[in-house]
């Protein structure tokens, strides 16, 4: 089958950071799916992994972490799907990832795609849209059909994947959502997803907030620079608040006060957490993509997909990787078709 893979960690101008490749095909058992892969999107993860770093892999290492498709076959543990079912789901970062024209993935975490949506465009959704729900529904104390009535939430970095998906499930919550944007058009994108407020994050926020009329935030997610706006968000967040995370910090982080002083809440989410330790309530993340696709198909969610660069290829799985280490994409970039 063809693929996309790597065995040295290269800067993506090397043309060796990703190269087209030949692999055997995979076989499904157990909860496994195995997956006929129509369109793939890319995440930071994928830099992050792929990142310049000296060990050398023995055998190629495919990426990807974000896919849609058609389920070929099925382990003999399968019960949620049946070979013919179209499916979306971000995988296990510690198995062979999306970047392949067939893939093994646990039933459990996989949902049924959006009939409303394309391949691409399903393509785009699962990654971010599990982290979003996670974080604010799973980690975070809030349900996810009320939770935010009379509450703000502040959406540090709201035109990027995660952000774009979490404003609207905030909004969908109840929540007033303050997103943050550093270009025109990033702030549009951002009331395209819904936020009621838009403030520049490249400038101190507590002015900003305060010209609003904004003392305090309920609830923030920090989806950028955990380092960065710390202190900050420790000012800015309201006794018994809450601080969303999925970014690593720099360097270590004051957890004291104001952070004790005013019983905030600290809530770190990893997306990759229940595949990657087997836990118990890993069908958590197959139901999360089951209610994203009925809320998406009932119109009360859009898809983050902002542009389809090509097909699955390694000359254009560079640009993406290209594109995302700039630091100025928006939405979701997609790749579609082998």
């Amino acid at each position: 089958m063809k693929a996309v893979a790597l065995t040295r960690y290269l800067p993506i101008d090397d043309p060796q950071s990703l190269t087209d490749v030949e692999l055997p095909a995979p076989v499904a058992s157990g909860h496994d799916l195995l997956v006929r892969v129509e369109a793939v999107s890319v995440n930071p993860v994928d830099t992050k992994v792929r990142s310049p770093k000296p060990q050398v892999e023995a055998q190629p290492r495919v990426l990807g972490y974000d896919a849609a498709g058609t389920v070929e076959a099925v382990g003999e543990r399968v019960s949620r799907f049946k070979v013919g079912d179209k499916v979306y789901y971000s995988g296990d970062i510690t198995r062979p990832g999306s970047n392949s024209e067939l893939q093994l993935v646990d039933e459990r975490i996989v949902g049924s795609a959006p009939a409303s949506l394309d391949a691409a465009q399903a393509a785009a959704l699962p990654l971010t849209a599990i982290t979003a729900w996670e974080l604010l529904f799973q980690r975070m104390p809030f349900d996810s059909e009320n939770g935010g009535r009379g509450k703000t939430l502040l959406v540090i970095a709201g035109a990027g994947g995660v952000g774009s998906i979490a404003i609207q499930i905030a909004k969908r919550a109840g929540f007033e959502v303050i997103a943050t944007a550093s270009r025109p058009q990033t702030v549009e994108w951002c009331r395209k997803m819904g936020a009621d407020r838009v403030i520049d994050h490249r400038q101190p926020l507590a002015p900003q907030l305060k010209a609003l009329g904004i003392e305090q935030v309920d609830a923030a997610l920090n989806l950028a620079d955990t380092d960065r706006y710390w202190d900050e968000l420790g000012e800015l967040l309201a006794p018994q608040g809450h601080v969303g995370l999925i970014v690593e910090p720099a360097g270590a982080l004051k957890i004291g006060d104001p952070y004790k002083l005013k019983c905030i809440g600290i809530h770190w989410e990893m997306m990759f957490a229940r595949a990657r330790f087997g836990t118990a309530d890993m069908i958590e993340q197959g139901r999360i993509l089951d209610r994203v696709a009925q809320l998406i198909d009932a119109g009360e969610l859009q898809g983050t997909h902002s542009e389809t660069l090509g097909r699955i290829d390694a000359a254009t799985l560079r640009e993406a990787h290209r594109r995302l280490e700039s630091g100025t994409t928006i939405g979701k970039l997609v790749l579609a078709g082998w």
